[in-house]
């Protein structure tokens, strides 16, 4: 592949909901530039974007792949992302090195919701459409262009009315040129044709509103639009561009990507009217061939043979082989090897490669996703790219016992790929935390764990921190006594428990007349201290205690620390019985945005998860409900909300407190504990 100035490139990301045809898309696109001989098909596995073998096995693209063509003397760098909410962090690293999104949908499905979500979300980006699909059955081009209209706020303007429909789809009426395209289903030929006579309305409406979109973008054609004067195909054209790269309008295309048909003037729209390199916000104010070098890093490709893979858009300035950049976030040199471009899994290397343009280079030491490789000289960072966070949780643990550190190592590595993983060890469960964005996500990652590091893991229920607490004032005696030979062992005190309002655990003396020496004072303290890792109900950590040491006695000669330690924990044992042990569990803050349509369903949801609604605010077109709520009910909360929502909410949550548990909830809880004891033993 050819290096290509600035002036010739275009990025775009193919974005929308799950099985609306993005990946057959930029199949045809790249099979009519003659790129490759054989249109791939995602349901055989054989397209250049889809090559993980999870994608192949599941039918879904799960990582953006960069698929660039050549077209016209131009490169379009095609992005085709995820459509499930699951990967959506992909779409967000893709939109931020992109111009312009491709927004397909299918006309059979219409609106969908993971394409609301990512409109709603990137507003400013300049959008264009796709209705793919034409060519099944139920497919409907005016019912999904009206649902557009009414989902989306925007100025929704077709450039192209479908030639028939569902298994008589042949073509489209080109609003720009006048003329019908009629194609030959899977090789993507068209030949010109006269418009159908019996389309002549509708065509003369749509292309009223074209035209109006054009003008609306240029202050002198509206001028001439407005005084009635008719524009020519060229002002027309001008036009389009404009509110394309500005975002002023939102063209619409229509054809059937897995047969090929109309994808052709799909690609010459883009090199003619789609946003230019030089057109992103994030340059506004730049030279892009005279400022130094800014390139940021999109995405992180693991992988266990060639390493790592990093993909990155140059901004401004070159990006050149054998040379040294620096990376601004870590403040560390990177030494660039080969540049590569990437065409699905295959890479070829470029002598250079110009400001606009999306590369990757192999075996970067320090820089992950979202760094900015610049210049030590004058370092440039770029704004940091907001990946959602994750909010779905569960313990993994390696299959096989001696892959503890293996699975810590691939983790690791994953990691560096996916900035939405989070893995944390919990000290008081000893449970391995992963947390993703979904089920689909969490199935995912341990396939890779699998087939890229070879560990094999299993997953559990996350385990509740619970604790336990005190509720009474009691004072309990503790009597550690044993003869042998020899020596023996004696230690004996009193202890006084009572409620701590703050804090964990709280240690006072308050001997008179040397009951108890001084010197044994710290072992007393420390048997106690170790004694609060296992409570007296169901074993877990007791919390908001003071213990006071008031009396006791010992021995001159059997006397020790051990010995007054042993006491302190059977002191501890019997007082905590008796001052009306309690269960504590967590306490989450919860903020869930949702549209107005579901307030009712997630207000009652959250009083049947025991959650208590402290307040609703306004955002945007949504609503925010705050709310506490027990974490043991959360913990599937990512499947409950998206199952109550059609995938529209979102939710974050954070510790807050702990507070004691209902009784009849603490009986199941404490049952549930001995259970596992048991099984242990």
């Amino acid at each position: 592949m050819k290096v290509y100035p600035t002036s010739k490139i275009r990025n775009i990301a193919l974005v929308g909901h799950g099985g609306t045809g993005k990946t057959s898309l930029a199949e045809a696109m790249i099979f009519d530039t003659g790129a490759i001989k054989r249109l791939g098909k995602v349901d055989e596995g054989n397209t250049v974007a889809d090559f993980y073998p999870e994608e192949t096995k599941k039918k879904i693209t799960i990582s953006t792949a960069l698929v660039p063509c050549e077209y016209r003397d131009h490169k379009i760098n095609i992005l085709d992302t995820p459509g499930y909410a699951d990967f959506y962090y992909e779409v967000v690293g893709t939109l931020k090195v992109v111009d312009s999104m491709a927004v397909v949908l299918s006309a059979t499905a219409g609106v969908e919701v993971q394409t609301e979500v990512i409109w709603e979300d990137n507003p400013s980006i300049p959008k264009f459409a796709f209705i793919n699909k034409m060519d099944r059955e139920n497919a409907d081009f005016y019912k999904t262009l009206n649902e557009m209209k009414d989902v989306f706020s925007d100025n929704i303007v077709p450039v192209q009315l479908p030639i028939g429909s569902q298994d008589t789809f042949k073509g489209v009426v080109d609003l720009i040129k006048m003329k019908a395209l009629i194609f030959e289903p899977g090789t993507g030929q068209c030949s010109e044709e006269d418009i159908p006579t019996d389309m002549m309305d509708d065509v003369e409406t749509y292309k009223e509103q074209l035209i109006e979109a054009a003008a609306e973008a240029d202050d002198e054609l509206l001028t001439k639009y407005l005084e009635g004067e008719e524009l020519t195909d060229e002002e027309v054209l001008k036009g389009i561009k404009e509110a394309a790269t500005s975002g002023s309008a939102v063209f619409v295309f229509c054809g059937a990507a897995l047969n090929n048909i109309a994808v052709q003037p799909f690609m010459d729209f883009i090199v003619d009217c789609a946003a230019p390199p030089e057109s992103n916000p994030a340059l506004a104010g730049k030279d892009l061939e005279k400022d130094p070098l800014a390139a940021q890093v999109f995405k992180t490709i693991a992988d266990p043979y060639i390493g790592r893979l990093t993909m990155f858009r140059v901004f401004t300035g070159k990006m050149k082989p054998d040379s040294v950049v620096y990376n601004a976030n870590k403040e560390k040199d990177e030494k660039i090897a080969q540049v590569l471009v990437m065409i699905g899994k295959e890479q070829a290397a470029v002598p250079e490669l110009y400001a606009g343009d999306i590369a990757a280079v192999a075996k970067l030491a320090v820089t992950s996703t979202g760094d900015t490789l610049t210049v030590k000289a004058n370092p440039v960072i770029m704004d940091p790219i907001e990946f959602p966070e994750p909010t779905l949780s569960i313990a993994i643990e390696p299959k096989s016992k001696g892959d503890e550190d293996k699975l810590s190592g691939a983790m690791q590595r994953l990691l560096e790929e996916d900035p939405t993983i989070q893995v944390d060890k919990n000290v008081e469960t000893k449970q391995t935390i992963l947390k993703a964005m979904g089920d689909t996500h969490i199935d995912i990652v341990i396939e890779k764990l699998a087939r890229k590091f070879g560990v094999d893991v299993i997953t559990k229920e996350m385990k509740i921190p619970y604790r336990e607490t005190i509720r009474a004032t009691v004072e309990a005696e503790g009597k550690h006594k044993k003869q042998s030979g020899g020596h023996g062992q004696y230690g004996h005190v009193w202890v006084k428990f009572e409620p701590l309002a703050e804090g964990n655990f709280q240690f006072e003396e308050n001997v008179f007349g040397g009951a108890v020496p001084r010197q044994y004072f710290p072992a007393v303290e420390k048997g106690l201290t170790e004694a609060l890792d296992e409570g007296v109900l169901a074993g877990y950590p007791v919390t908001n205690i003071k213990a006071t040491l008031y009396d006791g006695s010992y021995h001159s000669v059997d006397s020790s620390e051990m010995a007054f330690k042993m006491a302190a924990r059977l002191a501890f044992r019997k007082g905590i019985e008796a001052a009306k042990p309690v269960l504590l569990e967590p306490v989450v803050n919860v903020e869930i945005e949702v549209p107005d349509a579901f307030m009712g369903d997630i207000i009652g949801d959250l009083n049947s998860k025991r959650g208590r609604v402290q307040g609703m605010e306004p955002a945007g077109k949504k609503q925010v409900i705050k709310a506490q709520v027990p974490l043991a009910e959360m913990a599937r909360y990512t499947i409950d909300l998206k199952s109550m929502t059609q995938g529209r909410g979102k939710f974050h949550m954070e510790f807050s407190h702990y507070e004691e548990v209902p009784a009849q909830n603490a009986e199941k809880i404490i049952e549930k504990a001995k259970q596992e004891k048991e099984q242990e033993k």
